[in-house]
């Protein structure tokens, strides 16, 4: 059984604490294909990565800690980018604004050394150069390089999860951001759509169809298929009603579960049927 968890919420949608209730409830084991975090805004946790020569964020953390099988937050998560704010209006080497691209992790837990894919049109943070082994680290300075390394190496590991939640007996798979879906062609029993309040339960293969529809061509970013466009053209199967969490009922997945239960049972019995 494979259950996907997503949000039409850009920023603290609630999937990370909904997913790992839900592992706790169904014994499951958590995957997250894509994540990133930003060195300024989550400094606290980019420090307790880097210290030990790592780099994963809070919500990979969380979600093996939960997993019934013994998983490293690079196992459930091989692809890693860190950011950081970028002040000014120059667009960066991805075309934002915004905030800058530093470094992606690409590997999981089984490779003694990941690969690592650095921006070489920005100074990398000194406890980046210090606590990375970026000695065989790839450079890019351009999109069209980055695209090229992206199809040689991102996609490679994205193949490795792919297979690897696939195999799985029960999977939990995050999503990022408000992408529909974190990987394509990867089949999924029920889908959970979550944001403050609210769960929204779809069918799989109705859902899967729908972000077929919504993805358009390979111009439009087909890996990049926003939830919003992918809601519009189905109805959810369930709407449930989710409380509000005191802070140390967030840190503990059994509470919840307990919590969160009529949600899980929507989900599992959609799955099902």
């Amino acid at each position: 059984m494979n259950l996907l968890v997503a949000s039409n919420a850009r920023v603290d949608g609630g999937k990370t604490t909904f997913s790992v209730g839900l592992l706790d409830y169904i014994s499951g084991t958590g995957f997250k294909p894509r994540a990133g975090n930003d060195y300024w805004f989550d400094h606290d946790d980019y420090r307790d990565a880097i210290e030990r020569g790592r780099l994963y964020g809070k919500d990979a953390r969380r979600l093996a800690a939960a997993s019934t099988t013994r998983l490293t937050p690079e196992d459930l998560n091989p692809i890693h980018r860190l950011w950081r704010p970028a002040p000014g209006s120059k667009k960066g080497l991805l075309d934002r604004s915004d905030r800058e691209f530093v470094v992606d992790r690409v590997g999981t837990g089984e490779a003694e050394t990941p690969t690592y894919v650095v921006n070489g049109t920005v100074e990398l943070p000194e406890s980046v150069q210090t606590g990375l082994s970026l000695a065989s680290a790839i450079t890019v300075e351009s999109l069209t390089e980055f695209n090229d390394v992206m199809k040689r190496v991102h996609m490679r590991a994205l193949e490795q999860i792919s297979e690897r939640i696939e195999s799985a007996d029960r999977a939990v798979i995050e999503s990022y951001g408000d992408i529909a879906r974190p990987l394509t062609g990867l089949t999924t029993d029920a889908v959970a759509v979550v944001e403050p309040r609210r769960a929204r339960i779809y069918d799989g293969e109705r859902y899967a169809n729908a972000c077929e529809v919504a993805s358009g061509s390979a111009r439009e970013g087909r890996l990049e298929t926003r939830v919003d466009r992918v809601l519009g053209l189905i109805e959810p199967r369930a709407t449930v009603e989710l409380p509000a969490l005191e802070s140390e009922t967030r840190t503990k997945p059994e509470r919840i579960a307990d919590t969160y239960a009529p949600a899980y049972e929507a989900l599992v019995t959609t799955a099902l049927g």
